[in-house]
């Protein structure tokens, strides 16, 4: 139901979406090639580098998952989540970086495909292939969980229908994403960051106000057993706390090994300006996860606090991943110009959402144009239709997006659970093992890529199931067998050519 206050964030969301279309539309003329579409032509600067990299990682889950988690069982899960993501954004940027966008440059690739076929010397793109399909098979439910996301928001603040919501959101994402590519992707996602810490920042200090400070919101969380616990979670179905074991801490923290095989990540790395300027990006990057992950846990912490002084209905099951949009919602009721803040937080969910659909979106894209119908199957294509091809991509991916995103009860959690972890244990061990180690060989890529996205689906579905200690995070053991595979199968095949080692050891010298 629309009134002033509704009236208002609707237009303020209105004006933040017609922005991010003016910037794909204003780059769209930029993109005179799809090396200009996908990668930007490596002209992003620093500070971009490192937020755009860093928006795209953090999806609707930052503002709807990883507080709606909080908010239900405490600290625990969506702590340890927290931690194994730093570490693991860290170490991403620290040894990762700054080797793949000069080895990118070296072999002159601008897809994750591409790289791996000429990294090791794939006459036959046996690999890019598997690679491009891996991308296109986890990169669409994950596309998906955020147009779910978009329709939640909707649906929530204003009552419309859940699926009319979806669809108009991830028809504006298409648009902009299939006018500017990579450039308009990488600026609306550094722009998308600012508002998404705007957001968390004034959501967190209005609900402990409303919740009574927060002394009120450490004493009500503290009356729950385990939910201000590391060691132990709170359940709320039995009131009571359970056993958070050494294993599922480990579990938990292995969402860290996914940020060494995310195309989307990977690719601003690549796209960088200067390979010098990924120190600072580093730092930006680094420093920004910590705190924008550290506040939105809390914000489902004070959610709770809020719920139980009366101030916002007691969600339960994947409703809590509607805690940020409550309170904001809640703030919006004051006067014109919170509602107007209120709007800029929303659309902050939005942003979360939105710079991590574009670039998935294009990384899909290039899957789909460069390294499936260009280099696997051989089509030849003018630069022209090249970029119309690429562009139909987007459109196409977003239509089955939709389809994934169609049951409005899908947990965003979940789904990003569960892409996150193939794409950690199908690209992850290649990337490492092509970066740092001159005898990994195409034989042992291949073998390691099959593997870990196939135990992906063994494990959550069937080894996982048996319960006990197999009812853990299924990117742990699926990236250890796949790391393992990978060596196993290089030292058992022919070693690489010349050639291939002469290329690496130029690449580690810096040349």
């Amino acid at each position: 139901m629309f009134n002033a206050t509704n009236v208002l964030i609707a237009l303020t969301i209105v004006a933040y979406l017609a922005m991010v279309v003016y910037v794909g539309f204003k780059f769209s003329r930029q993109n005179k090639d799809t090396d200009d579409f996908f990668l930007g032509g490596r002209k992003l600067g620093p500070f971009v580098t490192a937020m755009s990299a860093e928006a795209s990682d953090m999806s609707s889950w930052l503002l709807l998952g990883l507080p709606g988690v909080a908010y239900l069982s405490g600290l625990a899960d969506a702590s340890w989540t927290a931690i194994g993501l730093a570490v693991g954004t860290y170490l991403n940027w620290l040894i990762v970086s700054r080797k793949i966008r000069r080895y990118s440059v070296k072999i002159n690739a601008i897809t994750i495909p591409e790289f791996f076929t000429k990294r090791y010397h794939d006459a036959h793109n046996i690999l890019q292939t598997i690679a491009a399909i891996v991308i296109v098979i986890f990169f669409i439910p994950y596309t998906g969980s955020g147009f779910a996301a978009c329709g939640k928001l909707f649906k929530s603040l204003f009552g419309v229908d859940y699926h009319m919501a979806m669809i108009i959101a991830a028809l504006i994402i298409a648009i902009y994403t299939t006018l500017g590519g990579f450039m308009a992707a990488s600026t609306t996602d550094f722009i998308q960051s600012i508002v998404m810490t705007i957001a968390i920042i004034t959501v967190f200090g209005f609900g402990v106000s409303v919740a009574g400070g927060w002394s009120a919101v450490v004493d009500n969380a503290s009356s729950l057993p385990g939910f201000l616990s590391l060691v132990k979670t709170y359940s709320p179905a039995t009131g009571e706390a359970s056993s958070y074991s050494f294993l599922t801490i480990c579990s938990t923290c292995a969402w860290g090994l996914g940020y060494f095989g995310m195309p989307h990540i990977l690719l601003r790395f690549m796209a960088a300006r200067k390979e010098e300027e990924l120190t600072f990006s580093r730092r930006i990057a680094s420093v920004w996860v910590v705190i924008s992950m550290g506040v939105a846990i809390l914000i489902g912490v004070v959610g709770l606090g809020m719920s139980h002084v009366g101030a916002i209905e007691t969600l339960e099951g994947s409703a809590s991943e509607t805690v940020l949009v409550k309170i904001a919602t809640l703030l919006s009721q004051n006067n014109a110009l919170c509602a107007i803040i209120a709007g800029v937080i929303l659309a902050g969910v939005l942003a979360a959402t939105m710079s991590t659909a574009d670039s998935q979106l294009l990384a899909a894209a290039s899957s789909i144009t460069e390294d499936l119908l260009s280099s696997s199957f051989g089509i030849k294509f003018t630069a022209k239709t090249q970029m119309l091809v690429a562009r139909i991509s987007v459109i196409v991916i977003s239509l089955f997006g939709m389809i994934i995103a169609w049951n409005p009860d899908s947990s965003v959690f979940k789904i990003v659970s569960f892409a996150w972890a193939g794409f950690g244990a199908a690209f992850g061990p290649v990337v490492l093992l092509a970066l740092f180690w001159k005898r990994s060989n195409l034989q042992g890529a291949i073998a390691g890529m099959i593997t870990g996205g196939v135990m992906i689906f063994v494990w959550k579905f069937v080894i996982a199931k048996l319960g006990g200690a197999f009812a853990i995070y299924e990117l742990l053991p699926a990236f250890v067998i796949a790391i393992v595979v990978n060596v196993v199968v290089s030292l058992a095949t022919k070693a690489p050519s010349d050639e291939m080692v002469r290329e690496f050891d130029e690449v580690t010298a810096g040349k």
